[in-house]
């Protein structure tokens, strides 16, 4: 049994977990040809279940309503067939506390509260504070691999998720900063929320209704 998946659903996928790309970065995320890319995005648009648009002189593909009910279907199809439910739900479980745990290192080396402005932003000049953080995300990183081992077993796309969230800690650790949380590069933050994406679009769920 084949645990790939068709470059059709991949292209559809990755859209929905980078939200809005060019065709360049959505052929790019799964590793496919750029030209083949394309065209299952004009075919997708067809069908109604992406579309492009510009601004401020960038311009890129996101998902329709039906784009993302579409998307769903075919995990879910894609899920029943390798068998890999049960699996993707128990390392989703593991994934909710590290979750709540990342999201509090993130906030924690944007904001440093002072005893006069408890939303005071972080300017990195507190070394033992930054390297507090830098810390708590290693043990994430830690805990992150073998989740990423199970998932990998599951389905081939999964891949890539652990490796790419240490090459951004190491960045940060060597004193590239943005590189915990910045949006616009593979920081720990955006590797983080694609695979969360990537694991309630493949599981059906709500974002906004985890327990």
């Amino acid at each position: 049994m084949t645990r790939d998946s068709p470059p059709g659903l991949l292209v559809l996928h990755a859209v929905r977990i980078t939200g809005f790309a060019d065709t360049p970065v959505i052929a790019h995320r799964y590793g496919l040809d750029p030209a083949e890319t394309k065209e299952l995005l004009l075919d997708a648009e067809a069908r109604g279940w992406v579309e492009h648009t510009a601004f401020a002189g960038t311009g890129g593909w996101s998902l329709t309503e039906r784009g993302r009910a579409e998307n769903e279907r075919q995990l879910a199809a894609e899920l029943a067939r390798v068998g890999g439910a049960d699996e993707v739900h128990d390392v989703y479980r593991e994934f909710l506390p590290l979750n709540a745990l990342l999201l509090r290192a993130c906030t924690d080396w944007q904001l440093r509260p002072t005893a006069g402005d408890r939303l005071a932003v972080n300017d990195h000049s507190d070394y033992a504070w930054d390297a507090r953080v830098l810390f708590e995300l290693a043990g994430i990183d830690r805990a992150l691999t073998p989740l990423a081992d199970r998932l990998r077993s599951v389905l081939t796309r999964f891949r890539g998720y652990d490796t790419r969230f240490t090459t951004a800690l190491a960045r940060a650790r060597a004193g590239e900063s943005t590189w915990v949380d910045r949006t616009d590069v593979d920081s720990c933050h955006r590797v983080w929320f694609e695979l969360h994406e990537d694991l309630i679009a493949t599981l059906g769920l709500d974002r906004h209704a985890e327990a």
